[in-house]
């Protein structure tokens, strides 16, 4: 699968939406997804902006619903980040049980599990960056609830390959799967994976009935495990020696949004933490992704160093950036973020945040 990085492009893959097709489609390998998150997750579009543009279709309410629901589970998780800020990264509700080690199976970063959909999912995610949401629910209660790793590792590996990397999304849905951010743990068998990934595959450790998955014994292809090895190559990326003490828009790897006050005459900069990609490492693949998807930014110049070196270069009076829990440290002028509606705060359930959402936004 590629992704589109000019941005008439993007705008383009926007038009082609077709929410009834999503809906009843969506969880099947080759469903009519729309191929947005990448642009999502960078902070290229908004949730605001598809769904502006799914209530043009002349759809009801309750044809989108589906489309537009998923939309605000993004949200839903960026809130939660929001308000627990660090918490994201810790058992959210519930200590994760059982728990064998903290690291992540070898035969899924090697994709040698046996089961081939699986394997081809991994495979696809090194060399495309994409990998289908079901399948990630997959191998998610492939790690935690089959091979008993905490959550914490194997997370962090899929968000260094994806594409559409976002830490809320990604540490979040895994504590769902895994049971410390959710009511009960979530599985998968074989017969599952067939169905939706059309394979046919017989006599894997996965091809049991539901009520076999509580008590299962690691299994012998999963018992080996490594410790995460992703360090982010930032010599990809070289500094511009233009930067001036001027008016400037500080963009980042969340917000690459090139329609900020695209008419107007700032400085635009691209700040790359290091102690951010440290922390969150990602792949080169990531990395020249989202550069690219920066040349949408007219002007762009980058720089690699934390704010506080920046900001010995351009006053903070004459910086603006938009809210996001990774830019605390940011001085200057905090500008929000576009939400599909003004609901905010953390919801114990998403069912409870889509209660009220929906009520705001049904047409």
């Amino acid at each position: 699968m590629s992704f589109k990085t000019a941005i008439e492009d993007i705008e383009n893959s926007i038009k082609a939406i077709d929410p009834v097709k999503y809906s009843k489609s969506r969880n099947f390998a080759d469903g009519s997804v729309t191929k947005l998150s990448p642009y999502l997750s960078r902070g290229v579009i908004s949730t605001q902006k598809v769904y502006n543009h799914v209530r043009t279709l002349g759809l009801s309410f309750d044809t989108a619903e589906k489309l537009i629901q998923e939309l605000a589970w993004r949200d839903y998780w960026q809130q939660i980040w929001v308000c627990k800020k660090e918490d994201i990264f810790k058992d959210i509700k519930r200590p994760q049980s059982p728990v064998a080690n903290h690291q992540i199976p070898t035969s899924i970063i090697n994709s040698s599990t046996k089961i081939q959909a699986v394997d081809d999912a991994v495979k696809k995610l090194y060399s495309t960056g994409y990998m289908h949401n079901h399948m990630r629910m997959y191998i998610a209660a492939i790690c935690c609830n089959i091979a008993q790793c905490y959550w914490h590792e194997p997370a962090k590996w899929m968000y260094a390959h994806l594409l559409d990397g976002d830490l809320a999304s990604n540490m979040l849905s895994w504590q769902w799967v895994c049971g410390s951010n959710a009511n009960k743990k979530y599985y998968a068998n074989q017969e599952n994976i067939n169905k939706y990934f059309y394979s046919n595959q017989r006599g894997t450790f996965l091809d049991v009935g539901y009520e076999e998955f509580e008590n299962m014994p690691i299994p012998d292809s999963l018992k080996e495990t490594t410790d995460l090895e992703v360090v982010t190559n930032l010599d990809i990326v070289t500094s511009s020696n233009t930067i001036e003490n001027t008016k400037t828009l500080l963009y980042n790897y969340y917000n690459l949004d090139p329609y900020w006050h695209q008419e107007e005459d700032f400085q635009r900069v691209f700040l790359i933490e290091p102690s951010v990609f440290k922390k969150y490492p990602i792949s080169d693949a990531c990395l020249n992704f989202a550069i690219k998807l920066s040349s949408n930014i007219k002007g762009i110049k980058f720089y690699v160093g934390e704010f506080e070196a920046f900001e010995k270069i351009v006053d903070e009076k004459n910086i603006s950036y938009k809210e996001h829990p990774l830019n605390k440290n940011y001085k200057g002028t905090e500008v929000p973020r576009e939400w599909i509606s003004n609901v905010k705060g953390s919801f114990p359930s998403f069912f409870s945040f889509w209660k009220k959402c929906k009520k705001e936004i049904k047409w």
